[in-house]
């Protein structure tokens, strides 16, 4: 199949979120490397204390320290949070932290950012849940905080610049944010919403002075999607698709995933 075209000067990348609930470190581990092996771009986890489905007492790993252990097990693929929740961490020490791990990675660190979802894990855990609107502040002021400190600190970030993703979809803070200062954008919804999210994102661009094609656009895709309708969304200007799954994992469906990418980009 000739190769898919889009808007945006990337190639097509795939990606998994090992979601680290109800699963055992060591089975966790063995699953990173085996994904890695199977050909994967990216391979993210979330940053949450408990799991968002089934069991809510389950089994549950934190996930800068895992992504730590990621860093060690891998060797060519990227990796990241999809998404770090801003306001659990400080955000000069969330730099320092980003900036370790893709020092232990070789370069290979996406810093995702999010303004927080889970009401749980701020009750829980003794943070102020806030608003919506609050949370988007707090992310839009803790950025520059975050560059700021790759500058300073010694050593800097291997990346010059360290990629940053943003993800969320709101029209008004989430995509002005991400235009700001953005490397990669995570969006939801089907090819349509989508395709209309990416308008809005670029508009912003050209509010803010940037030019949309400096922004990489990923979104998440489901195990039993077929071809075609990932091909829908690459159309609509996705070029990075992230399967989520949590244990037992899905091998065969990584693999049709790879394949996929490789049958549209000529690799």
């Amino acid at each position: 199949m000739a190769t898919l075209q889009t808007k945006y000067p990337y190639p097509i990348r795939v990606g998994v979120q090992m979601q680290p609930q109800h699963t055992t470190y060591q089975d966790y581990a063995d699953a990173v490397r085996r994904i890695e092996d199977l050909g994967v771009d990216t391979i993210w986890n979330w940053d949450h204390f408990f799991p968002l489905y089934g069991d809510p007492q389950g089994n549950h790993f934190e996930g800068w320290t895992l992504l730590t252990a990621m860093a060690t097990l891998t060797s060519r693929a990227k990796i990241g949070c999809l998404v770090t929740c801003n306001t659990y961490r400080n955000p000069s020490l969330l730099a320092d932290m980003a900036k370790t791990v893709d020092h232990i990675s070789n370069g290979r660190l996406i810093l995702g950012l999010g303004a927080g979802w889970f009401e749980r894990d701020y009750t829980e855990y003794g943070y102020e849940f806030g608003t919506a609107g609050s949370r988007l502040q707090a992310l839009e002021e803790a950025i520059p905080t975050i560059l700021h400190r790759w500058e300073v600190d010694v050593p800097k970030p291997i990346q010059q610049p360290l990629p940053i993703l943003i993800g969320g979809s709101g029209e008004k803070k989430t995509l002005r944010i991400t235009a700001k200062y953005a490397q990669m954008w995570h969006g939801f919804g089907d090819a349509a919403t989508l395709k209309h999210k990416m308008e809005v994102l670029d508009n912003w661009c050209k509010e803010v002075g940037r030019d949309p094609a400096e922004i990489e656009r990923s979104a998440g895709t489901g195990a039993n999607d077929s071809d075609e309708a990932r091909d829908a969304l690459v159309e609509a200007g996705v070029t990075h698709l992230i399967l989520g799954m949590q244990a037992p994992w899905d091998f065969d469906a990584i693999k049709r995933l790879v394949r996929w990418r490789d049958s549209r980009s000529g690799r």
